[in-house]
């Protein structure tokens, strides 16, 4: 009936082991589960008072079992509980590491010196300081061979490559992490929930001065191809972020919108704004803005430029034509 530790170590123990598993198998994203779950904070204090409850069922067992005991073996059961548990291995495995000799055995190693009664005692080094000294000459006869022979990597071939794959990891979590995003990074957003958040931050702050259907009023119509600072996700990024031109454009959002809804926005008007046909559309402003970076267009397709050209010489040839017929 001997406890080999109590109670008030056993619960803690127990406890903190069960917290831990839950936390290790319950997947809460950045925070613990205790607080993305509140159901985990009663199964933690329904496990705390089951602990108690099994302590003090164990004590009350004990309790009835002592009192069933003879008085001779109530004494014994008294003289086993004082008795302290004791780690033998390692404690002798500790005094061998450790290599002195006990006081009753130091006559066999004291030295002839005696300087005012102080005597010397010729102790040996101990095993684990000797031990270590054994494993440093190993690392470094390895490492010479390593890296002095066969020249494996110096430090700064490991700078370089550490550099390297930490660009990587940092280029990566700038994909996933949308509070970083800027002009250099953006990439247009397709998913219907991000175009449904553009399409709130427009309607909040974009309507009066490019209208709702982007035909423009103030602002310049969104729904051609005509850009003044540039086409294409990154520059209506920019333009967004740090304004328009100086004097006379538009302000820049970003001391008032986050990355991620500008990104939002940007994506937004480059895919449910452009190419639509607007009310009451404004006047083209800027140059038709292509794309350098686009794959070339398939034969016997028309750029914009080539369109409009068409659309500017139509009329005038239908009217030569016209005025030929009344001649």
């Amino acid at each position: 009936m001997k406890n080999m530790s109590p109670w008030w170590i056993r619960i803690p123990v127990v406890f903190f082991l069960i917290f831990g598993l839950m936390e290790y198998f319950v997947d809460s994203g950045d925070k613990l589960a205790i607080i993305e779950y509140p159901i985990a904070q009663l199964f933690l204090l329904m496990v705390l008072l089951i602990l108690i409850a099994i302590e003090l069922v164990l004590s009350s067992i004990e309790n009835i079992m002592f009192q069933t005991l003879s008085e001779e073996a109530k004494e014994r059961y008294f003289i086993s509980n004082l008795k302290q548990w004791e780690w033998t291995w390692g404690k002798k495995t500790y005094q061998r590491m450790l290599g002195s000799k006990p006081i009753e055995k130091e006559a066999e190693i004291i030295l002839d010196h005696n300087y005012d009664g102080i005597r010397e005692l010729d102790n040996e080094l101990p095993p684990w300081w000797v031990y270590m000294f054994y494993a440093t000459i190993i690392f470094g006869v390895v490492y010479v061979i390593r890296f002095e022979v066969y020249n494996d990597y110096d430090q700064i071939s490991e700078y370089e490559q550490e550099v390297a794959e930490a660009k990587i990891a940092i280029e990566e979590y700038k994909k996933t992490a949308k509070g970083l995003i800027d002009a250099e990074n953006i990439e247009l957003l397709t998913d219907a929930s991000d175009l449904s958040a553009g399409k709130a931050v427009y309607e909040a702050n974009c309507i009066a001065c490019h209208m709702a259907d982007g035909g423009g009023g103030i602002g310049p119509n969104l729904t051609d191809q005509n850009w003044i600072l540039g086409g294409g996700i990154k520059n209506v990024f920019n333009s967004i972020s740090e304004g328009g031109r100086d004097g006379k454009g538009m302000v820049a959002w970003k001391q008032i919108l986050k990355p991620e809804e500008m990104a939002q926005v940007s994506s937004y008007i480059l895919t449910e704004i452009v190419g639509k046909t607007a009310a009451s559309p404004k006047t083209a402003e800027g140059d038709i803005w292509v794309d350098e970076n686009a794959p070339p267009a398939p034969e016997g397709s028309v750029s914009p430029d080539e369109e409009k050209s068409r659309e500017d010489i139509a009329p005038e040839q239908e009217t030569d034509s016209t005025n030929t017929v009344v001649d």
